[in-house]
């Protein structure tokens, strides 16, 4: 009988990869990179540290991993606002979700994408590429998406998309440093809402 391998040969893993990557990801998100060590990591993901590096990997590598599922869970958020009708929607909803995720109860405040290597030092710099091109690329995005909001007259003629979109972007990411700084839910959403109530309009 064959029985599914999902460790070294011979020595099935003994936890649940996906609730361990989780609580990884929630350290990072609460710790950053570099002020998540790996016994707080190893002590929340309930493994040893040889069990860790066989599964995922070097701390780097763990926090792209960590990060991916990020992107794919509490920031799944922005994929969603793309989707919206209007550049005004999308911005709203980005704004909105950023609010939600960054204070979301029995969470860490603020945003992983944003925090999690701000202070990093050599060690952590290729982390803190990987941010910055994490954050770009979501920038780009809804770029591209205001680009085709000028296309179909939804916004007005001689919009740039690209100063609007690093606009949106820099409010999302205000509002997760506020949000790590205790501000409100509540007080984060009424600046959001006054962000954008000179919104352009075709």
């Amino acid at each position: 009988m064959e029985t599914k391998q999902n460790g070294p040969i011979g020595r099935p893993r003994g936890f649940d990869v996906d609730e361990a990557l989780e609580r990884a990801m929630l350290v990072f998100w609460e710790h950053g990179y570099e002020g998540a060590s790996l016994a707080t990591l190893t002590d929340a993901m309930g493994i040893s540290t040889t069990s860790m590096y066989a599964a995922f990997g070097n701390k780097e590598k763990l926090f792209r991993k960590a990060l991916e599922r990020y992107t794919e869970g509490p920031s799944a958020y922005l994929a969603r606002a793309l989707e919206e009708p209007t550049a005004l929607d999308v911005a709203t909803a980005i704004l909105a979700g950023t609010v939600r995720t960054t204070t979301r109860p029995a969470h860490p405040r603020g945003c992983l994408g944003v925090q999690g290597a701000l202070a990093a030092g050599d060690s952590g710099r290729e982390v803190r590429d990987l941010l910055v091109a994490w954050r770009n690329h979501g920038c780009s995005c809804i770029r591209e998406r205001f680009r085709r909001a000028v296309d179909d007259g939804d916004l007005p003629p001689g919009t740039d998309p690209g100063l609007l979109a690093r606009y949106v972007t820099t409010l999302a990411f205000g509002i997760a440093v506020q949000a790590a700084s205790g501000i409100g839910r509540d007080e984060l959403q009424e600046m959001a809402d006054a962000a954008l109530r000179n919104w352009p309009l075709s």
